[in-house]
């Protein structure tokens, strides 16, 4: 697939088929995150990859948009430590919105489906993943292969108009 089809063709995915995944896509996947822009390099985050599906049952308990995550083959939760700095928890987490969106074009490149989640109980997040203290959730992305229809560049997009959104020069 080509880039810009890719980016067409991804689209949320939270019902998969039982197909499993490759471990050298998940690979792709993971790396592809990994290579994600960072703001100086920092590179504050730890990516931690779930396949069992006790573990998978157990992160649908933290938070109310993850119960979709049972039904993935493969999970990603994303981390950073706790800031040394004020400034650090906007640039880690825009930094993991470029984590996220490189992960997700990534499988979509290779036909996989994903979804994200949001994470608000660490604790149990903690407890399911072995996070240590000193470290936060911060997103889950499942992974799948799609139930509903094969990915691909809808043919009517829910969006709001594109010459509504783009400004040029001025507002």
């Amino acid at each position: 697939m080509q880039t810009w089809d890719a980016i067409r063709a991804r689209r949320n995915v939270r019902t998969f088929t039982d197909q499993s995944l490759d471990p050298a896509d998940l690979d792709r996947i993971l790396e592809a995150g990994w290579r994600a822009p960072s703001a100086k390099n920092r590179q504050a985050w730890d990516f931690v990859l779930v396949t069992d599906r006790d573990r998978l049952a157990e992160l649908a308990t933290v938070w109310q948009g993850a119960r979709f995550i049972p039904g993935s083959r493969a999970t990603i939760v994303l981390t950073v430590p706790d800031p040394e700095e004020e400034r650090f928890p906007a640039i880690d987490r825009f930094d993991l919105g470029q984590v996220t969106m490189a992960m997700m074009i990534a499988a979509t490149d290779l036909g996989i489906g994903s979804g994200h989640a949001s994470v608000r109980d660490q604790d149990a997040l903690r407890r399911i993943i072995g996070m240590p203290h000193g470290h936060s959730g911060v997103a889950l992305i499942g992974l799948g292969h799609p139930a509903d229809r094969p990915l691909g560049p809808p043919v009517a997009l829910a969006r709001r108009p594109f010459d509504e959104v783009v400004h040029r020069g001025t507002w």
